[in-house]
């Protein structure tokens, strides 16, 4: 049954929100307890100009299914409405910006309300609705998938959102798959923190949006002002409204009725029928009147989304007024500005909202129950819960047979291409991403297996042809790798998209996603912003460091083992050996599914190292897991531990090999994850009944035994580690960006090479000193 559309009521609903958010932000900056003396902010004149908007969607337009991307400054609006819906305690909005309280932007991890994507970083959720429906598209076209039922991924925009680079990217990535079932609706306020948006901004967005694809609904007038075009002399108005200019069309607005009479008369002289038009209605009718964009006009709003009966993508440019029906409408300064208390207090007298019932939901409206029934029967709100869960799938043994030498990278494949050939849970439920580098990060085996995933099939016209080539392109909806163009930006909000599809719609997957490791930088925001949702993914960054030798200086990373210890709600681990490796993918995809769990990030290498032929005990895997463990346990009178972290471990073992004759009981620690072995100690250090894995790893190592560090990334990734018990540490690692060259010139420039670890170590006695000991030059004479 089709669901009617009561404009009065809509109109009621716009009424109560954009009151009850104008209020939460008033008493959060005016009346609130603020010993910290600064202004709380919120954004009034950013949520007044969506109110018509998110009324017409929330009320009429949406169903359950539908998932929404809100913009951030509209978030007052927002917690509003599920206030208004009795789904938000009175008290999280008295509590608004505050400490535990409404959270200024939208967030799923953060606000009790029902937020379907976190909105912040501006643009990024845009874009997010994008990935999201091609993940729904995904889903639904798989057999344990078919039962979802297909939603709209809306985003709710602002126009200066159209600065950001994401959008366009995430624009050819859509059109690239065919985008559907989402709608961009543009807050077109045409005013921006710093400035009024340049002239002719639609036409550019008309273009570039029709240009992939999208269909383009411009919404400029209201009905109140379409009505007036068509009496007489409505035209010239219409012409009038056409041709102003942004900047003096929000300068007007603010300056009230008096002066747009003043100025139209100005502009057009007395036109007869025009002035008979002017005649016709007061100061402020005539306000009225000019402020009625669509986008203030939730009878054009809902009318508009009503009329879209196909699954196409469609932008909507909504032409509003910032700060619309405030006193502060149209004024430059209102994005971060406020109504003072003598208008907020004239602005409440004209709202009809009586002093002491501030915060009633329903005040001002006549009709009390019968409003409370119609709300009962809005469509979206039907469903109470709309987060989602899955079964949480068993993960096998990945252990591969026994290699004397492997790289990481090699090994991740090969564990890929074993879940391919098996028929265990996870292997239906893998999906991997990748913009534009699969084949050259190991995921070739996989994609052969698994295929491309497309909605429609695409044939491999080099398989036609009978042309030799390792690589199969072949792409049809059951494919289970989705192939990414070069933005790393995309790869990053499409994995958060996959990462939440257990939540958004009842089916998990597991999505990996392969990236050179150094271009995980250029995804940082989107990477950031995935995490901040808890979306559950695993990021392969690979190859890494300047072991990546000939690839040169861009090529080669540097920050990523700090990003990866530095990112919340990703467990970063960096692995030397292939059973580690195994060990962490396990526990990774266990990790991925936990309530508590989260998302994993694998630093790894294409240089083959000579792997250790030994048993996986239960007690190593664990400490792998923890972070760390004895690669060679310490002697009772160690004077040295050399730790290292990933590829470089053949350099610390034979540095410790050479130094066996000159310090006593060397120790070689092995880190798999200086992020976790660092989360733990700086938890534990707080709780002196605990001790950390790290703790207790060097709890018999004198602090007097230098410590040596080495990592082909930043050395400050290690250097903390003599902190821990107060051991003298030199650390190695790379803080100047590569360059081109052999493996060995490149570890010698940077001094990761065994020798440059011997010379570090020999350079400066232990407090005990070793008879035996002998200079650098005596050893190498040796």
């Amino acid at each position: 049954m089709k669901y009617h559309i009561d404009f009065a009521r809509l109109r009621q609903v716009e009424a109560r929100l954009l009151w009850l958010s104008h209020w939460m932000i008033h008493h959060a900056n005016h009346l609130r307890q603020n010993d910290d003396d600064i202004k709380v902010g919120g954004h009034q004149a950013s949520s007044a100009s969506m109110v018509s908007i998110l009324t017409a969607l929330y009320f009429a337009a949406l169903r359950p299914e539908d998932r929404v991307a809100v913009k951030p400054h509209a978030s007052p609006i927002f917690h509003a409405m599920q206030y208004l819906m009795g789904n938000l305690n009175l008290e999280l909005l008295k509590n608004f910006r505050g400490y535990g309280g409404a959270q200024s932007y939208p967030s799923r991890t953060k606000d009790a309300d029902d937020v379907d994507f976190s909105t912040g970083s501006v643009g990024l959720g845009v874009a997010m609705t994008s990935f999201a429906s091609l993940i729904q598209d995904y889903v639904s076209t798989k057999q344990w998938g078919s039962n979802v039922k297909l939603g709209r991924m809306v985003a709710l925009m602002g126009d200066a959102e159209l600065d950001e680079g994401n959008i366009y990217e995430c624009l050819q990535e859509g059109w690239k798959h065919n985008l559907r079932n989402t709608w961009w609706v543009i807050d077109y306020n045409r005013q921006s923190l710093d400035g009024i948006i340049h002239e002719g901004l639609w036409e550019h967005a008309e273009k570039i949006f029709t240009a992939y694809g999208w269909d383009v609904i411009r919404l400029k007038y209201g009905v109140l002002q379409r009505a007036a075009f068509d009496e007489p002399g409505g035209k010239k108005l219409k012409d009038w409204i056409d041709d102003c200019p942004n900047q003096d069309y929000a300068a007007l607005t603010y300056m009230g009725g008096k002066v747009w009479r003043e100025r139209l008369l100005n502009d057009l002289g007395d036109q007869g029928d025009f002035t008979e038009f002017l005649d016709r209605h007061s100061d402020d009718e005539l306000g009225c009147l000019m402020e009625n964009l669509g986008g203030n006009c939730v009878e054009t709003m809902a009318k508009e989304f009503a009329e879209i009966n196909h699954n196409r993508p469609v932008c909507f440019l909504a032409y509003t007024v910032k700060g619309w029906g405030t006193p502060i409408a149209g004024h430059k300064d209102n994005h971060g500005g406020l109504m003072t208390l003598n208008q907020m207090q004239k602005w409440q007298s004209s709202m009809g909202i009586r002093e002491g019932h501030e915060w009633d939901r329903l005040e001002a409206v006549a009709d009390k129950a019968s409003f409370q029934r119609w709300l009962g029967q809005v469509p979206f709100f039907q469903s109470r819960n709309r987060r989602f869960d899955d079964a949480i799938f068993r993960v096998p043994s990945l252990a591969l047979d026994k290699s004397k030498s492997a790289s990481t990278q090699a090994s991740f494949g090969k564990i890929l291409d074993t879940i391919a050939r098996g028929d265990d849970e996870i292997a239906e439920r893998i999906v991997t991403l990748s913009p534009d580098v699969s084949g050259t990060t190991s995921l070739g085996s996989w994609i052969n297996r698994k295929k491309l995933f497309s909605r429609q099939p695409i044939r491999d016209a080099f398989k036609d042809a009978k042309i030799p080539s390792t690589a199969k392109w072949e792409f049809d909806s059951s494919g289970q790798h989705i192939e990414l163009g070069i933005a790393e930006m995309n790869l990053f909000l499409a994995l958060a998209a996959a990462g939440l599809s257990s939540s958004l719609f009842g089916k998990r997957l597991l999505p990996i996603g392969t990236v050179y490791d150094p271009f995980v930088c250029r995804g940082l925001d989107a990477l950031n912003y995935a995490c901040y949702q808890d979306a559950r993914f695993m990021i392969i960054g690979t190859p890494s460091g300047v072991t990546l030798a000939p690839e040169g200086g861009a090529h080669q990373s540097i920050v990523t083992p700090l990003i990866g210890m530095g990112q919340d709600g990703l467990a970063s681990f960096e692995p030397a050996f292939t059973d580690e490796l195994s060990v962490i993918m396990e526990w990774g995809f266990s990790h991925m599914q936990l309530d508590d769990g989260g998302s994993v990030y694998l630093r790894l290498s294409t240089k083959p190292v000579e792997q250790p032929q030994r048993e996986m005990t239960p007690e190593l895997a664990a400490d792998i897991i923890k972070g760390a463990y004895w690669l060679r346990k310490p002697g009772p009178n160690c004077e040295l531990v050399i730790a290292y972290q990933g590829v470089i471990a053949q350099e610390a073992i034979l540095a410790a090999g050479h130094l066996g004759e000159f310090r006593r009981d060397i120790g070689v620690l092995a880190i798999t994850s200086a992020d976790r072995i660092y989360a733990e100690f700086k938890i534990q250090s707080h709780n002196l009944n605990k001790t950390s894995h790290i703790e207790t790893l060097l709890a018999d190592v004198p602090n007097y035994a230098k410590m040596l560090t080495v990592i082909d990334g930043h050395p400050a990734t290690l250097t903390w580690l003599g902190g821990v018990r107060g051991n003298p540490t030199i650390s190695h690692g790379v803080d100047r960006f590569g360059q081109t060259g052999q493996i060995n010139d490149l570890y010698q420039h940077f001094a990761i090479d065994h020798e440059s670890l011997v010379r570090s170590a020999l350079q400066q006695a232990p407090r005990h000193q070793n008879p035996r000991q002998m200079s650098f030059a005596q050893h190498n004479a040796a």
